[in-house]
C-alpha cells in the first residue's frame, strides 16, 4: 500500500477503505509517512469529503493510535460532557458538580482556552494548588470516590490527534465536518465514558457560525458515538454573545461558585439545567428532563452541589479556602469601567471581540506557549436585551497591563445598541438525539 494512491484516490473523490485509513494513521503517528504527504491527504478530504464509514473508520483508526482509558472499576453508568469552546463558557465548573450531586459519575478529560476561547483546565489551575494532571488510577479511584474528576487529556491518548491537529493547523485544513468530529470523538470514546453529551455552540464566538453549521457538525458526532455504542446525545447552543458574565480564568471560577449558590447568570443557569437534565436521564437517575431539573434545583438550594465542588478541589490539590471565600483571589493590578456613550437596548455583544479583547489583556493564549494571567479578563455588566442610559457601566476590564486603552475601545465597540426593544434568544436552540 502507498500513501501516494490514497491521496490519489481521495483526490479523485472516491471514498477510502478501512485499511487504507488505518495505514496512514498509523504511518503518520509512527514518522513513516511525511507530513507533506499526509497534507495533501487533508486537503483532499477538504474539498472532497468524507462519507460516513470513512468517518467512523478515521475515528476508530485515531482512537486506537494510543491509549484508551478503561472505567469498567467504577460503579454506575460513567458520563463525560464537552463544548465545542466558547466565550465564558464555566459551564463545567458548575454542571460537572451538579450532576455529581445527583450520583452520576462524572469522568472528564478537558482541554486548554486557545485564542478566543477559553479552556476549563486553566479555570480549575488559577485556583491555587490545583492539579489536573493525575494519573488514569488515581482519576479512577476519585470518581469512584466523590464522582467526579476533570482533569487534563493524558500524554499518550489519541496521539494521532494530536499530530493531525498540528498539521491541519498550519495548512488551513481545520474546516472539514469529518475531521472535526472524528477529532472530537475519538477523544470523547478513548476516554471511556458509557454516556456523552455534546454542547455545539454556532454564533460569532463559535467554531460554527450558523445553527445549520452546529447542527449537521452534530449530527455527525452523535451517529459517530452511536456507531461505538455510547448514549450520545447534543444541544446546539448560542455563542453570539458571551456566556454568563464574566470571562478570563479567576473571574469565571467566581462566578461559578455564584451559580453553585443558586446566583449568578440567567444564561449560565438555563443551560446547566439543560444539559443537567440530559445527563440525568441519560444516566437513567430520572425518568423525565422535568424530573431531572427538580432534582438539580434541589441540590443547589441543599448546598450539596456546591460541595462537590469542594470535594473535588481538595481531592486535586487545591486551597479549598479560596472556594470558600472566593475573595481571597487576587485581583489585577489595574481595572477600568467601559460606558455607554448613547442610550438604546443592547441588540449584540459580539462574544469573538469580547473573547480577543480579554485575550490581549491576558486572559488567554495566542500560542500554545503563552503564559495567561488568571486574574485578567473582562466581566459583563449588561447583556442583549437589556435597556441602557448614556453613562451605564457596560463591563469592567481587569488585567496587569498599564496599557489598555485601545482594548476599552475595542470592547466599547463590541456592544451593538438598537432605539427599539430587543428580543431575547434561549440559550439553546435545538437538541440531537
Amino acid at each position: 500500500m502507498r500513501m501516494v494512491d490514497i491521496i490519489e484516490k481521495k483526490k479523485d473523490g472516491q471514498a477510502l477503505t478501512k485499511d487504507e485509513i488505518s495505514f496512514f494513521v498509523k504511518g503518520f503517528v509512527a514518522g513513516n509517512i511525511p507530513e507533506y504527504q499526509v497534507s495533501s491527504l487533508l486537503m483532499a478530504i477538504i474539498f472532497k469529503g468524507m462519507d460516513d464509514n470513512e468517518t467512523f473508520n478515521l475515528t476508530e483508526a485515531m482512537l486506537n493510535s494510543g491509549d484508551t482509558v478503561d472505567l469498567s472499576g467504577i460503579k454506575g453508568i460513567k458520563c463525560d460532557k464537552h463544548s465545542t469552546g466558547g466565550v465564558g463558557d464555566k459551564v463545567s465548573l458548575v454542571l460537572g458538580p451538579m450532576v455529581a450531586s445527583c450520583g452520576i459519575k462524572l469522568a472528564k478529560m478537558s482541554g486548554r482556552g486557545l485564542g478566543h476561547t477559553g479552556g476549563t483546565l486553566d479555570k480549575l489551575e488559577s485556583i491555587p494548588g490545583m492539579k489536573t494532571r493525575i494519573d488514569i488510577k488515581s482519576f479512577i479511584d476519585q470518581v469512584q470516590k466523590i464522582g467526579i474528576a476533570i482533569i487534563g487529556q493524558t500524554d499518550n491518548l489519541d496521539p494521532a490527534d494530536k499530530k493531525l491537529y498540528a498539521l491541519r493547523d498550519v495548512t488551513a485544513t481545520v474546516d472539514s465536518k469529518a475531521l472535526i468530529a472524528s477529532s472530537i470523538m475519538s477523544k470523547k470514546i478513548a476516554s471511556g465514558a458509557d454516556t456523552i453529551l455534546l454542547d455545539v455552540k454556532f454564533g460569532e464566538g463559535a467554531f460554527m457560525k450558523t445553527i445549520a453549521q452546529a447542527k449537521e457538525l452534530a449530527e455527525l458526532m452523535v451517529k459517530i458515538g452511536k456507531h461505538f455504542g455510547k448514549d450520545t446525545r447534543a444541544e446546539i447552543s448560542d455563542m453570539n454573545e458571551p456566556l454568563g458574565f464574566a470571562v478570563g480564568n479567576i473571574l469565571e471560577v467566581k462566578e461559578a461558585i455564584e451559580a453553585l449558590h443558586g446566583k449568578g447568570p440567567t444564561d449560565l443557569k438555563n443551560i446547566c439545567l439543560e444539559s443537567g437534565s440530559t445527563m440525568l436521564v441519560q444516566a437513567k437517575v430520572v425518568d423525565s428532563p422535568e424530573a431531572a431539573k427538580a432534582m438539580l434545583m434541589s441540590k443547589i438550594i441543599s448546598g450539596e452541589a456546591f460541595e462537590k465542588l469542594r470535594q473535588m478541589v481538595i481531592a486535586q490539590g487545591g486551597d479549598v479556602s479560596y472556594i470558600d471565600h472566593p475573595e481571597k483571589f487576587p485581583v489585577a493590578m489595574y481595572s477600568n469601567e467601559i460606558r455607554a456613550s448613547a442610550s438604546g437596548y443592547i441588540s449584540k455583544i459580539d462574544a469573538m471581540d469580547i473573547g480577543l479583547d480579554a485575550m490581549r489583556l491576558g486572559a488567554g493564549r495566542e500560542t500554545e506557549n503563552d503564559k495567561i494571567d488568571t486574574a485578567a479578563g473582562i466581566v459583563l455588566a449588561k447583556k442583549v436585551g437589556d435597556k441602557v442610559n448614556i453613562g451605564d457601566i457596560l463591563a469592567t476590564l481587569y488585567t496587569e497591563k498599564p496599557k489598555f486603552d485601545t482594548i476599552a475601545k475595542d470592547i466599547a465597540g463590541s456592544f451593538i445598541l438598537s432605539s427599539s426593544p430587543v428580543q431575547v434568544h434561549p440559550i439553546i436552540w435545538d437538541k440531537v438525539e
